[in-house]
């Protein structure tokens, strides 16, 4: 069955919105139609290369739709039934699954490597980080559905499947925020601002938001910021100033770039605790002197998916959507169709807005 999708032919190349031949879903396999997908910084960082998995491939890893058909085997899900995405599904044999550990699953991206569909020419197309989201209909293991908790809007669901598990697992997993803690989150994107809302609903006592876009202010303040701060050479100073010269609790980097991370290491207090969610490239070298780490005693960890198990997690998010705490609309600044990806894109890389959502 041909459908539309957002291709990516090779790393370096533009987008190409085009015909693809999806197959009908096998054993252990759940077809979708899609309702919405978010546009993500991950899978920009799939076409300049950050980050490498098998190409041709179909984008997007954030959606929410419906199930058209299931392949035998498939029980968890029927036709009819409403599913978030999951792009990092499980083994749940490896090492890190056996501790518990499901973001740091050994086997979450195998299915990159397996043949999703094929463009007209026939042409074999991978399915970018497993789930292809970016498509009018996709075709996906079993074990990357999960069925959309009760509450939820269908189109807003698409950002649990990323944003959301990431932004709000970083703070309550990762971070472990306490209440009357004090917090910095840099970056309000659609991540950042999910993380906002975290740190809001943990009851942080001040959330300081920055990002180097001065539009973004009011898009982090409804999101619970306390306070905002264009980036700059002084940010850590600034922050510093906002908290009795002492530093924030815990700071969330959303950006993944080398001198945002050491900004917000340094604009923790002593004993601190900065989270890395961003996904920076190889060239992003971060540097820290062996005195100031024993002196500061401060924390710097890396964040997985926000240390998240999807099915752990999705219940408690709609919790929180249902009694009005979480307000997934608010992470979205445009709705975009299919062929506005590329525009989206060019946003992202420009610093504007929050989260483009495409809408099927």
């Amino acid at each position: 069955m041909a459908v539309r999708a957002a291709v990516l032919p090779a790393v370096g190349s533009p987008l190409e919105i085009t015909g693809i031949e999806l197959p009908d879903p096998g054993p252990g396999q759940v077809r979708v139609r899609l309702a919405a997908a978010g546009v993500c910084h991950s899978d920009l960082s799939l076409t300049n290369g950050t980050m490498r998995l098998p190409v041709p491939a179909v984008l997007g890893h954030e959606g929410a739709g419906t199930v058209v058909a299931v392949g035998e085997g498939v029980t968890h899900v029927a036709p009819g039934d409403g599913a978030v995405l999951n792009w990092a599904p499980s083994c749940g044999s490896c090492h890190a699954c056996s501790l518990g550990e499901v973001w740091l699953c050994a086997d979450a991206l195998s299915g990159a490597a397996r043949v999703h569909a094929r463009t007209a020419e026939g042409t074999d197309l991978h399915p970018g980080l497993n789930v292809a989201a970016f498509a009018e209909e996709t075709v996906v293991p079993a074990g990357c559905v999960l069925p959309v908790p009760d509450g939820v809007p269908l189109i807003d669901a698409a950002l649990l499947g990323c944003a959301v598990l990431t932004g709000y697992g970083a703070v309550h997993h990762s971070a472990r925020v306490r209440q009357g803690e004090t917090v910095a989150v840099f970056g309000a994107g659609g991540v950042g601002l999910a993380a906002i809302q975290a740190a809001r609903i943990a009851g942080a006592s001040k959330i300081v938001a920055v990002d180097v876009s001065p539009a973004k202010e009011d898009l982090a303040r409804a999101a619970g910021a306390t306070d905002y701060l264009v980036a700059s050479d002084t940010t850590a100073r600034e922050i510093r100033g906002l908290t009795g010269k002492q530093g924030v609790d815990v700071a969330v980097e959303c950006a993944g770039r080398a001198v945002t991370i050491r900004t917000a290491w340094d604009s923790t207090r002593r004993g601190g605790r900065t989270t890395v969610v961003g996904i920076g490239g190889k060239d992003q070298q971060v540097t820290f002197n062996a005195l100031e780490i024993f002196h500061w005693g401060r924390t710097l960890s890396g964040c997985v998916y926000g240390n998240s198990d999807p099915a752990r997690d999705l219940p408690v998010l709609a919790g929180h959507v249902r009694a009005g705490r979480l307000d997934l609309s608010a992470l979205v600044t445009e709705r975009i169709p299919l062929d506005g990806i590329p525009a989206a894109f060019e946003n992202m890389l420009a610093g504007k807005g929050g989260r483009a959502l495409v809408v099927f």
